[in-house]
């Protein structure tokens, strides 16, 4: 059971950091059908998520791995409040704006955490793709 919920917490944080990379890039380029369609895949994240922190808690799991999922849950149901149920333009108003940042990369650096300490190598793949996403997200903010 626990290589199974391990497997679905990295392949959940590949698909995130794929999803989000693939959202800026479509941001950028100005298709607003495929930025829906990869907010959809982030925010039904919240599904393999949630079974991980249900699986690493009947395994009485580390408490840092169980706070690592509350975040990354947390920053999943934040988004889902924002910008898909109260549809507010948090990304205009800095005092919104900027507690939401530190929370998308608390998730972030919570899943690079957790792959790294369930799987070493696979820690890896998921660190690549954060990376992927970064460049993703300094080209969308390029001004060209």
């Amino acid at each position: 059971m626990s290589k199974l919920v391990d497997a679905i917490f990295i392949c959940s944080s590949v698909v995130f950091n794929i999803s989000v990379s693939a959202l800026y890039l479509a941001t950028k380029f100005g298709n607003m059908q495929l930025v829906q369609v990869c907010g959809g895949i982030v925010i039904s994240l919240i599904i393999p998520f949630t079974i991980t922190l249900l699986g690493y808690t009947r395994e009485k799991t580390e408490k840092k791995t169980i706070i690592s999922h509350v975040l990354i849950l947390f920053y999943l149901l934040l988004e889902l409040l924002l910008d898909y149920i109260r549809r507010v333009p948090f990304r205009e108003i800095l005092a919104i704006h900027i507690p939401y940042i530190i929370v998308f990369y608390a998730a972030l650096f919570s899943m690079i955490a957790v792959s790294f300490e369930k799987n070493k190598k696979m820690g890896f793949a998921v660190i690549a793709t954060f990376l992927i996403l970064i460049g993703c997200l300094t080209y969308y903010l390029l001004p060209f």
